[in-house]
């Protein structure tokens, strides 16, 4: 019993795992309860017991695993974390489970699969059940096979994927045991469920009774598709709608999303396996069918045959064997042979699918010449052939083959190509089967309609009637307008018998039924037959449910009878319904017509019509006009009035008013009656006679106009020119084109014969009456509108002349859009209906146009010599093979798409070993791509893939010329044959960088312009993930930008769900990207049909719009320019189609063009223009007319203002001065008018702007650089300063010096005004940014560097140095010196400031408020902005210098003196004795929904840190709560990763903030204050107790905060409150929190850092320094476990800094022995712990002479060594330092005497002195006197001149004298005094370092034994040395410095000396002269002297 009662107490996971079986029990059943319990699925209870559960699971004790299994199942069911076990659970199930022989076990188990399917973790829980499948043991294998089953049962095929079960299947038929089989089969069945017949292929081999049996279950399957009952976690919203339609009892829409599910998911073919042949093929099979005996190729094809049965087949290289079959289609003389080729193309076809689609260019034109057979089976192969082969490619690429065997004169062929044409219909749907397509297949067909073979007819009805059953009435009706009643009747009821593959029937209902049916069983092509069959249509169900979704413009919606389309003529177009019925109208006798007119004309009328007497005609004339305006439509016989005014007379009537009636007659009748060809037959001659006519010609155009309207302007145009062109009268000839060039306008384009049009105008052209010319090339212009550029391809061949003429007018129709058809249009129709019809045709006509251009045929001229020349292994004359192909396609211009074997042999030479021939071959390609045009889009399989292969190229011109052709190809084809099929795929899948990044590149620019893409672009997804995760950092990149265009395309859930097959690291990875991929992700392109009919948003352009409008679609806005008052029109939709980021190093033509369309429906038409002309005075004609605007528009131009910043970026890219400096003025007064407007630039327009503005700093021109500072200044006022600064620090790394040096004074200038809050991201990595360009190559950007670093001195003090961190020697004493000598001018610097910056004083609030203004916010912001002013006004006034002297004006001066009282400054001393009134501080609260303007986390994270620092308690109480939130849950913390720094930075502020207000603030009640502290603490101790974050914290915040809380223990307010101790109690327990958990380099640094400023500064308390001690000791006692996690190199650097600073002298003058103690045991720890290793750490210090740290370390080392040595430490100490000493000098004099050696010799003296140069500089302190003594004067002087020269040279300076540079005279009277005091100095200090202070007293001395006056020092031009670094010099460098000081003071002098020569002091040169007084200051006061002289005597 005592056992039993020990585990009883024990916890519930001990008791899991306790060998006790009851214990364990007991365990599972509390784990049971506990599970139920814990409601938070995210309770960190649940990974407690993640090890456990496979325990749980495979418990050896049945009643214990029964338990276990209850425990699992609701662990699984609850648990967050649960997924991370599925594959050991489920593997425990089915191996340790499955077997038990109670069913309760089995239950549960298979419960627990399913739950793990619920919870997402579908596919690792198939797998196991998969691989239970191969147990031995039969019980397993039952109970997976059953597992699967109910999981298909409930989750359905979507979910559980059923190939690999499939494949598996027949398997487990053979299996040995019954209960297998039997469950096999219930799967089967199952599966049959969700696929129907998609299973039968996979399952064709099994047993036949199985299959009989089975075949007898399918058929009592109920036929209603079967529903998904189980939803996955993320299925919910499926979930909510299938419960409410089980309560609304069944399916409630019959179908809505679960029509999807109607649709087979599964394809037989994607079941099978593919199978390999081209190996298997005989290996003579190449020679046996080339063989003469027949008997032999059939052998070889029945091999053939027998391998292409196989129903899939693998990818591969098919090209040769389709070359053999199709040469025995083509030419072989047996036609058992050609049948029998056949089939194996169509098995071919079938097997591959999609991947035959590139062979099938090749093909078909064979197949189809091959028809001309008559025997039935060999008709019935080449159909199955042309059938199986059209299913793997589209329509579109072979239509051209097609056409082209159309017009064979052979009826066979005829008959069959048509009826191939009717079986490719009916796999089409609207939207495969475009106008474009339509047009010339019906064509075609109408001509066949009337062909003499009735079979060639019968054919031509059946393609057209199922042309109009696809594609609708509304879309064929248009081409079958001239077909007479009985043959469209005939057509028409071919239409009605068509049965589509795609179920699409007439009746609406029917639909729905037909839908399933069809996959299985359509009678896909009338001459297929047997099993190919259902293949081929259940190959093509996958498209089924695509279908109603991928309509764009086809006829209403599947369900809508197409009938209701014809029904009103209207719904087609109107006019051609209409005329359909009249064109028929016979011709009439003359006698008839005189009948029927004399019925509705006065007898008068008709008696007079041919009356002698003119008057007698013109009244007959006016009664006619009145009979016909009363007349009612359906009574007026047309065509016998128009015969009636024909009559004599008719159109020869001489006068001229008659005449006038007459037309205006014909144009009424046209107008108002039913007006037919044949009427218009009969006048259409006379009115073309008449056109000429001065007095006539106006109503005759306008009778023509109505003619056009009644008979539509095609037919009336083409009658019209002909007639006026085959008669002789110019004037006629031009009056008919004028005529025509404006019914276009009015009529539109659609539908005229452009071919016939170009004829005549051709004949135009070569008029000799002028007149007539012009006319035509005016009717050209008009064209050209419609057209486009493909119709100048017609007139090439003109004279140079005409063309130049013909262009000029083309040039000026450029950019104007073809205006809306006002005529022609609404007469019949209904209105809308045809506009999109309208819009394809206008689309369509530039395609026409390039099909008309005459093409040759070059496939003779590609000989088999050609092919083998370019194929040969010489390159030379594979070379001359390529050179042939270029002649031969620049010859023909245009050429047919038939090119004989040419793809294959280029293909061939795209791998060419030899580049050259490669980019030949390229550029082959690119010309092939525009001779052939769009037709080239059938070769994108067998030849444009090969291209993108290329872009894997090594070579980088190769590349690019694969692009630029690949490019060029795509204009032709377009994308879609691209993506279609996996060739794209199979090319991203190679691990080629260079070709992935190209490749992805290329992607990523088309994809964005496409509407829709092929859904095989998801094949690629996978492989773009692997990009996500190359090796290439470039891979990488191109694959993260092309990531949001995939994605745009197939949605963020197919691209997460195809994440799963990632490894778990990896999905994660890839998943956070696509989460950052989707918030960047840009909307589809809109339908630009649409575009132009839409108005978008209002005229009134709205202010704001553009900031509420995404980041780079702002075309919807109106713009300023607008003199001429247009409509404002938004291009809202237009826009739509983000594209682009304004983001590039050069502008390029695409970004251009982007403006230019968002441009368009902002500004006036012609504005546009100058604004994009080419040439750059229209540029300033476009600024001027802006700036003339800008006020008047003021509205417009904010609402568009993006899009001004951006064409005003282009502006800067011009090399042109006067737009540049117009652009800027423009810029100038277009930002104060944003000032005055109160407006803030968004995000978007400054960073599309200001990185461009920032390059024009850099500019040569000063004006500009003027400008553009003046600019950025005024920017400030309505951009936040601070973010200005990011800018304007980017604009410091450029390469232009000019610029750099701009940047940074622009950066000082930031400071100067806004204080140190501008500099981002911190003060302290702006300053470290700013302090690299002290050391900079360029003169001015140094100067600028270290100004800009003075100002920020000047701002905020000794502080800089600490921000700045470590400098250079060198860098750091040039700041030193330019801060003392800004610290003696201090009036001079800020007065140009003040003069440069008028207007700085801005807000710094109103900066940094990055939302828009909206009114509440305007007063507070003016007040702040007021408040502000008055605050910069102090520290930005200069120091009045009222009593300088301007003596350059005094000079100047010559007038007579006037002496001028000066005003005295009023002051106002009321305010004076005002009461002071502190004002409240006034704090914003927070706002608590600030997730509404933060969308992502890190902003929201940002904007709360922020506030933490927030002056307002509550704010900052508030902030931090949320923090601790996120803190506090492990899986949120992790969001705050990349934040600690600003975190703590914020949160020791609010400490300072406490310390330093509100502790002092008695109004504030001290409670609030301790809530604040605890808030902080409890914050801060949640965050170091997460290590992962606690790491992230940097040295420099990791000491601020340490002093932030030491100075709080340390606070004696704080203990005097009430929870004060507690407070304290938890800051200790924080700071210990802090020093084990932080990175322990960083937390020992910053201490180390922390005790030497608190050592340093004076007013800190000692007990200060004592606890950074305290802590330091305990980080010394962590050192063991730390040791080796530190950076110890980075520490001893912080410790040598720290000794430098305090020497041990200095340390052991302390009060204290602490500190010294200290360092002693920091460093002795790190000796024992590290050893000797240790020394090997010094390597960040750069001289370390500079502190005893090496000495100490050494000393320490063997003092640990030989503990016997008796000597103290002091005496070891001296003996190695002086063995050190002596050890170097001994080096160190023979380096230098081998570097004098080599000065001395002839031919290595350059080198010499180079090396001791370099010496010099690495060891300024190097003594190397005692080798220059000996020498001779000249090589003292030679040596000196020498390193002068190289300094100059290396450091580009002008005159600056090196520290060598001593004179000899210099040498002589000054040396001995220097150096006895130095050493004398040096022995009295005992070896201790001598401060600056000492070096200076001594200067002041030599100063005044030269006489010079030590006060007036800083006049002195500054002549720093650069060798020398006076930072702390060593012994020996203070003679080397007092040296230097002296051969400057000497230089200075002689300068002056040059400059003064009649100064009244003369100068004799000789040892003395050092010491007589003269020096720069001297000279100054002479100078002034003279000048004030020559004042006098002027005056005088």
């Amino acid at each position: 019993m005592g056992d039993d009662s020990e585990w009883i107490k024990l916890s519930i996971d001990q008791k899991c795992e306790h060998k006790l079986w009851k214990a364990r029990v007991n365990g599972y059943e509390e784990a049971l309860k506990l599970f139920q319990k814990i409601e938070d699925e995210k309770s960190p209870e649940w990974s407690k017991y993640l090890g456990l559960i496979k325990k749980f699971v495979t418990d050896s004790n049945a009643v214990a695993q029964l338990k276990g299994l209850e425990a699992a199942l609701a662990y699984v069911e609850n648990a967050h974390v649960a997924g991370k076990t599925t594959g050991e659970v489920i593997s425990g199930v089915v191996n340790k489970v499955f077997n038990q022989p109670k069913a309760r076990a089995k239950e549960l188990g298979i419960d627990i699969c399913l739950m793990y399917i619920e919870i997402e973790k579908g596919e690792p829980v198939q797998e196991e059940l998969l691989k239970g499948l191969d147990n031995k043991n039969p019980k397993i294998i039952v109970a997976c096979i059953e597992t699967l089953r109910k999981a298909l049962s409930e989750f359905g095929s979507k979910i559980i994927s059923l190939k690999p079960i499939i494949k598996v299947l027949p398997k487990l038929f053979e299996s040995r045991e019954k209960a297998v089989r039997d469950e096999a089969k219930l799967l089967a069945v199952e599966i049959y469920r969700w696929i129907r017949d998609a299973l039968r292929p996979p399952l064709q081999n099994i047993n036949s009774v199985q299959l009989k049996e089975l075949e007898e279950e399918w058929v009592n399957l109920p036929p209603a598709a079967p529903k998904q009952t189980r939803f996955l976690r993320s299925q919910q919203e499926l979930k909510a709608k299938f419960e409410q339609q089980q309560a609304a009892g069944g399916d409630a829409d019959g179908g809505g999303d679960d029509g999807d599910e109607v649709v087979p998911q599964v394809d037989a073919y994607e079941l099978l396996e593919a199978v390999e042949i081209l190996s298997k093929l005989p290996k003579d099979f190449y020679d046996k069918i080339e063989a003469k005996k027949w008997q032999e190729r059939k052998e070889a094809l029945e091999a053939v045959e027998m391998l292409v049965k196989n129903p899939r087949l693998e990818a591969g290289d098919y090209a040769d064997l389709v070359k053999v079959l199709k040469k025995v289609v083509g030419k072989d003389t047996n036609v058992m042979l050609v049948a029998l080729a056949a089939k194996c193309l169509a098995g071919l076809a079938t097997g591959l699918r999609k991947k035959f689609g590139q062979y099938a260019g090749q093909v078909v034109p064979t197949i189809l010449e091959k028809f001309k057979e008559k025997k039935p089976q060999v008709v019935q192969a080449l159909q199955e052939a042309i059938d199986a082969i059209f299913l793997t490619t589209t329509l579109q690429n072979i239509s051209e083959d097609i056409l082209a065997v159309m017009d064979n004169k052979n009826p066979t062929i005829k008959q069959q190509t048509s009826l191939f044409i009717a079986r490719s219909f009916r796999h089409c749907t609207p939207s495969t089967l475009p106008r474009s397509l339509l047009k010339p297949f019906c064509a075609a067909l109408l001509k066949h309609i009337n062909d003499s073979a009735p079979e060639v007819r019968d054919a031509a009805f059946e393609a057209l009637g199922t042309a109009l059953k696809v594609a609708g009435e509304k879309a064929v009706n248009p081409f079958l307008a001239d077909v007479d009643k009985l043959k469209l009747d005939r057509i028409k009821e071919c239409a009605e018998k068509v049965e589509l593959a795609y179920g699409k029937n007439t009746g609406g209902a029917a639909d729905k039924k037909e839908c399933r049916p069809a996959a299985g069983k359509t009678p896909v092509l009338s001459g297929a037959a047997g099993d190919k069959d259902t293949k081929d249509t259940s190959a093509k169900s996958g498209p089924l449910k695509k279908a109603p979704a991928a309509k764009s413009g086809g006829p209403p919606k599947k369900s809508k009878p197409a009938a209701a389309a014809g029904a009103g003529g209207a719904g087609t177009k109107g006019k051609k319904g209409s005329e359909t019925k009249e064109i028929l109208e016979p011709e009439l006798s003359i006698e008839v017509c005189e009948e029927r007119a004399s019925a509705v004309l006065p007898a008068s009328c008709i008696q007079q019509l041919d009356s002698g007497n003119w008057k007698e005609r013109l009244a007959c004339m006016e009664e006619f006009q009145k009979a016909v305006e009363l007349m009612e439509r359906s009574e007026m016989p047309c065509q016998a009035l128009v015969r009636m005014l024909a009559k004599k007379p008719g159109w020869k009537e001489t006068n001229f008013q008659v005449m006038q009636m007459k037309l205006h007659i014909v144009a009424l009748i046209a107008q108002k009656g039913n007006f037919s060809k044949t009427s218009a037959q009969v006048v259409l001659d006379g009115l073309v006679d008449k056109i000429g006519d001065v007095k006539c010609g106006s109503n005759a155009k306008e009778a023509m106009t109505a003619i056009a309207e009644a008979c539509l302007l095609p037919w009336t145009a083409e009658q019209v020119m002909s007639m006026a062109f085959s008669q002789k009268n110019p004037k006629n000839q031009s009056e008919t084109l004028n005529w025509l060039s404006n019914a276009i306008k009015e009529f539109g384009f659609s539908g005229l014969n452009v071919k016939a049009f170009i004829s005549n105008v051709k004949t135009a052209l070569a008029a000799t009456n002028p007149a007539v010319r012009t006319a035509a090339i005016t009717l050209l212009g008009v064209m050209y509108l419609y057209v486009g550029p493909p119709l100048r391809m017609f007139f090439e061949d003109e004279k140079p002349a005409l063309l130049s003429q013909i262009d000029v007018e083309f040039e000026k129709m450029q950019g104007q859009t073809a205006p809306a058809p006002t005529r022609g249009t609404s007469r019949h129709s209904g209105g809308s209906g045809d506009d999109g019809e309208e819009r394809d045709e206008q689309e369509d006509i530039g395609n026409d146009v390039v099909d008309l251009l005459p093409r040759t045929d070059i496939s003779d001229k590609i000989t088999a010599e050609l092919v083998s020349k370019i194929g040969d292994k010489n390159w030379k004359i594979r070379k001359e093979g390529l050179d042939e192909v270029t002649s031969i396609i620049n010859d023909a211009k245009f050429i047919q798409p038939n090119i004989g074997e040419l793809p294959a042999a280029l293909k061939c030479r795209l791998n060419d070993s030899n580049k050259i021939l490669v980019q030949q071959t390229l550029s082959i390609l690119q010309q092939l791509a525009m001779a052939m045009g769009p037709n080239i889009r059938q070769h994108v399989k067998n030849l444009g893939i090969p291209i993108i292969t290329v872009l894997g190229d090594s070579k980088n011109n190769v590349r690019a010329a694969a692009l630029a052709t690949v490019n060029v190809w795509t204009e032709q084809t377009g994308m879609k044959e691209w993506l279609e099929g996996e060739d794209l795929s199979e090319e991203l899948k190679k691990e080629n960088p260079f070709l992935r990044q190209e490749l992805l590149g290329w992607l990523a620019d088309k994809l964005p312009t496409l509407r829709s893409v092929p859904s095989d672009l998801l094949l690629c997804v996978p492989h773009l993930y692997s990009c996500l995760e190359d090796r290439n950092g470039d891979v990488r990149k191109k694959a993260q930008d092309a990531l949001p265009f995939f994605m745009m395309h197939l949605g963020f859930e197919k691209m997460a769900k195809a994440t799963g097959k990632l490894k778990p690291t990896s999905k994660d990875q890839v998943l956070a990207m696509l989460e950052k991929a989707k918030a960047i992700m840009p909307a589809k392109p809109a339908v630009p049909a649409k575009a132009s009919s839409k108005v978008v948003g209002g005229a009134a352009p709205a202010k704001f719009q553009s900031a509420s409008a995404p980041a780079e679609d702002s075309g919807s806005s109106t713009m300023e320019p607008k003199p001429d008052p247009k409509k404002a029109k938004a291009g809202g939709a237009a826009s739509k189609a983000k594209v682009l980021k304004w983001n590039f190093t050069t502008p390029r033509d695409e970004y251009i063009e982007q403006l230019k369309t968002q441009m368009s429906s902002c500004v006036a038409r012609w504005v546009q223009d100058e604004m994009f002309h080419t040439d750059f005075q229209h540029h300033n004609k476009a600024l001027a007319v802006m700036v003339e605007h800008l006020e008047s528009e003021k509205d417009g131009v904010i609402s568009c203002l993006d899009l001004i910043l951006k064409w005003l970026t282009l502006r800067f890219f011009d090399t042109n001065t006067s737009v540049l400096m117009k652009a800027l003025e423009y810029l100038k007064l277009l930002f104060t008018l944003l000032s005055q407007e109160e407006y803030h630039l968004t995000e978007n327009e400054a960073s599309s702007f200001i990185p461009y503005l920032i390059l024009k700093v850099g500019e040569s021109k000063d004006v500009i650089r003027k400008d553009v500072r003046a600019i950025l200044n005024r920017m400030c006022l309505i951009y936040p300063a601070s973010k200005m600064f990011t800018f304007i620090m980017e604009g410091t790394k450029s390469k232009n010096s000019k610029q750099r040096a701009e940047c940074l004074e622009e950066l000082g200038c930031l400071v100067e005004s806004y204080g140190m809050n501008v500099c981002q991201p911190t003060p302290g990595k702006a300053l470290k940014e700013m302090a690299i360009h002290i050391g900079d190559r360029d003169n001015t950007v140094r100067n600028a560097a270290l100004n800009t670093i003075v100002t920020v001195y000047n701002v905020h003090g000794d502080q800089v140095f600490k921000l700045i961190g470590n400098l250079s020697e060198k860098d750091m004493s040039m700041l030193e010196e330019r801060i003392k000598r800004a610290a003696k001018r201090p009036a001079a610097a800020p007065a140009r400031q003040a003069e440069e910056k008028p207007q700085r004083a801005q807000s710094t609030n109103a900066n940094a408020s990055m939302l828009r203004k909206g009114p509440a916010e305007d007063m507070s912001s003016k007040l702040n902005q007021a408040r502000n002013m008055s605050g910069h006004s102090e520290t930005t006034h200069t120091v009045p210098r009222e009593f300088q002297l301007d003596l350059d004006e005094i000079e100047n001066d010559n007038g007579t003196v006037r002496c001028e009282m000066p005003a005295l400054v009023q002051h106002k001393l009321d305010d004076i004795f005002e009461p002071v009134l502190i004002p409240e501080p006034k704090i914003r609260a927070v706002s608590p929904h600030f997730d509404d303007m933060h969308s992502n986390t890190a902003s929201t994270i940002n904007f709360v840190i922020s506030q933490v620092a927030s002056g307002d308690i509550n704010t900052s109480i508030q902030a931090l709560a949320q923090i601790d939130e996120v803190l506090r849950q492990e899986d949120k913390a992790e969001a705050m990763s990349g934040h600690i720094d600003q975190f703590l930075i914020a949160t020791f502020m609010q400490l300072r903030l406490i310390y330093n207000t509100h502790m002092a603030d008695e109004k504030l009640d001290k409670d609030e204050i301790v809530k604040l502290y605890s808030c902080i603490i409890g914050n801060m101790i949640s965050l170091f107790q997460m290590e992962s974050l606690a790491r992230e914290a940097s040295t420099g915040v990791l000491k601020d905060l340490m002093h932030g809380l030491i100075t709080l223990m340390l606070d004696s307010r704080v203990e005097d409150l009430e929870e004060g101790q507690q407070v304290i109690r938890s800051v200790n327990l924080l700071v210990v929190k802090v020093l084990e958990k932080s990175d322990q380099t960083n937390i020992l640094s910053a201490l180390l850092v922390l005790l030497q400023d608190s050592l340093l500064a004076t007013a800190s308390s000692p007990k200060f320094s004592e606890l950074v001690m305290k802590c330091l000791w305990r980080m010394v006692r962590l050192l063991p476990e730390t040791i080796n996690s530190i950076n110890l190199d980075r520490i001893l650097l912080d410790i040598h800094i720290f000794m430098k600073v305090f020497p041990k002298e200095k340390l052991k003058q302390c009060k204290s022995e602490f500190p010294i103690r200290t360092l002693k045991t920091l460093l002795h720890t790190l000796c024992k712990l590290k050893g000797p290793k240790i020394l090997d750490h010094l390597t960040m210090i750069e001289n370390k002479n500079e502190s005893e740290l090496e000495a100490h370390l050494c000393r320490v080392m063997k003092h640990s060594m030989d503990q016997t040595g008796s000597k103290t430490d002091k005496e070891t100490e001296k003996g190695a330092s002086r063995i050190d000493e002596k050890s170097s000098k001994a080096k160190v004099n023979d380096f230098l005497a081998e570097i004098f050696k080599k000065i001395g010799s002839k031919e290595n003296t350059k080198e010499g002195l180079a090396e001791l140069y370099e010496y010099k500089k690495k060891y300024s302190d190097a003594d190397i006197e005692p080798f220059l003594k000996n020498s001779s004067q000249f090589f003292q002087s030679y040596v000196e001149r020498g390193l002068r020269l190289i300094e100059m040279e290396r450091e580009g300076k002008g005159r600056i004298p090196s520290s060598t540079g001593i004179s000899p005279q210099t040498e002589v009277t000054c040396l001995p005094t220097s150096t006895n005091t130095v050493s004398s100095s040096i022995g009295n200090t005992n070896g201790e370092e001598v401060g600056p202070s000492v070096y200076l007293e001594r200067l002041k001395i030599l100063r005044q034994r030269c006489g010079l006056d030590n006060a007036k020092q800083e006049d002195r031009p500054p002549l720093t040395s650069l060798l020398s670094k006076p930072a702390t010099p060593t012994v020996a460098s203070s003679t080397d410095m007092l040296h230097s000081k002296l051969s400057q003071l000497r230089e200075s002098r002689e300068h002056y000396q040059h400059l003064d020569l009649d100064s009244n002091q003369t100068h004799s040169s000789g040892i003395g002269t050092t010491t007589s007084s003269s020096s720069s200051t001297a000279a100054n006061i002479d100078d002034l002297k003279k000048r004030l002289e020559r004042i006098k005597s002027s005056r005088k």
